[in-house]
């Protein structure tokens, strides 16, 4: 008899329901995430002082994620949201600044890598500019996952 045959694991019960659509996006979208910022905690432990003040970049990155993911798909249609301010204008205004600020901010990591690490002369280490290359891109297609790859049907 195998001694693993009487074992047994409890379930996961946010992972037990019908839909894993909303599940799967969200484990994808974070993993994204994390991956970025770890490129960046990588980049800045290995070669400290390196990056000085473009650790910006990623923080931007962050707001925009969190700008854009705030606002709900019917909130933007103007289907569920009247009230407030500006109604669902406001909606569409504040999910067009965040992928203002998602796009500034990878085109301003892209901008540091190619300036000050492609085509420095003297120096040949360009791991720094890569990663926070890397943390942009990988922030801003987590926050793209976490926005269009889930359904807002089970939220009722």
């Amino acid at each position: 008899m195998n001694c693993c045959q009487n074992i047994t694991m409890p379930s996961c019960v946010w992972f037990e329901s019908g839909e894993k659509q909303n599940i799967i996006a969200s484990i994808f979208a974070g993993l994204l995430f994390f991956s970025g910022w770890w490129f960046m905690i990588d980049a800045e432990v290995t070669r400290p002082n390196h990056l000085k003040a473009a650790h910006v970049c990623g923080v931007m990155a962050t707001l925009s994620l969190i700008m854009i993911n705030s606002v709900s798909n019917a909130q933007v249609r103007g289907e569920t949201y009247t009230g407030g301010c500006m109604g669902p204008r406001g909606a569409r205004l504040w999910l067009f600044f965040g992928f203002v600020i998602g796009f500034g901010s990878l085109i301003a990591s892209c901008w540091i890598l190619f300036a000050n690490y492609v085509n420095a002369k003297g120096d040949s280490e360009t791991w720094p500019g890569v990663c926070l290359f890397l943390q942009n891109a990988l922030i801003f297609a987590g926050s793209l996952i976490f926005k269009f790859a889930r359904t807002e049907d089970l939220w009722g």
